[in-house]
């Protein structure tokens, strides 16, 4: 790691370690460059100015997020995408101003570190409709669980510690995995649309088809799994 790196990520670690202890408010250039022993010219030259400092703390809280986000082959794929919404809300309550920034700051070039995390949800989903367990589309039961999970955090994170809810996560995620999920534990799928995820989920493999069918087919097959609402 080149000198310049190296400053670069300690001045990344002190503005996020004065996020975390002391709020956004304190997230200054003239403090960050004091706590880190360094002239604030040297933000600017790096950084170019707050906002980017910013953006590199939000780029560093996902690659934090993203280093406990392992996804096992081999594990359960309901039971490995319940324990990734488990690790979202827990790494959102351990770390509350750092989530809500990662959460609210404008998408920036650096934004590619909070679409890997969403790659990583997309393929605990994926799996999940594989193992014939999915009963909405992939892309809606990823939206569902981004957007239940985020505000659940959101929601935990507004409450003093000393009234925080310990069941809103659990409830929520008996909620989506009712409205995504088929009623079985194991592989067995049943209705049309259930079916129809299944098969979407495996269209890759379908080499038999051309990739003008398997397009075709897929639209199809979409169509088909819409057609299964949310319970309201």
């Amino acid at each position: 790691m080149s000198s310049r790196d190296r400053t670069r990520a300690e001045l990344v670690e002190v503005a996020a370690e004065l996020l975390a202890t002391a709020g956004p408010d304190a997230v200054t250039t003239r403090s960050v460059a004091l706590a880190a022993g360094v002239q604030a010219p040297t933000i600017y030259r790096l950084f170019g100015d707050k906002s980017g400092l910013l953006d590199a703390v939000v780029e560093y809280g996902f690659a934090s997020y993203m280093a406990r986000k392992h996804l096992d082959p081999d594990s359960d794929p309901v039971e490995s995408l319940r324990a990734g919404c488990e690790l979202h809300v827990g790494f959102g309550l351990a770390n509350p101003e750092l989530f809500r920034l990662m959460h609210t700051a404008l998408r920036t070039p650096q934004g590619r570190a909070a679409a890997t995390g969403a790659g990583v949800l997309q393929a605990r989903v994926h799996r999940v409709a594989e193992a014939g367990r999915l009963r909405v589309t992939e892309r809606r039961a990823v939206e569902l669980i981004q957007a239940v999970g985020t505000g659940v955090v959101f929601t935990l994170i507004d409450q003093a510690e000393d009234e925080r809810d310990d069941t809103l996560a659990d409830t929520a995620w008996e909620s989506v995995s009712a409205a995504i999920l088929t009623d079985h534990s194991t592989a067995a799928v049943t209705g049309p649309a259930a079916a129809a995820v299944t098969l979407r989920a495996a269209l890759p493999d379908l080499t038999a088809l051309t990739p003008a069918e398997r397009a075709l087919l897929g639209d199809w097959l979409d169509r088909i799994a819409e057609l299964q609402r949310v319970p309201g």
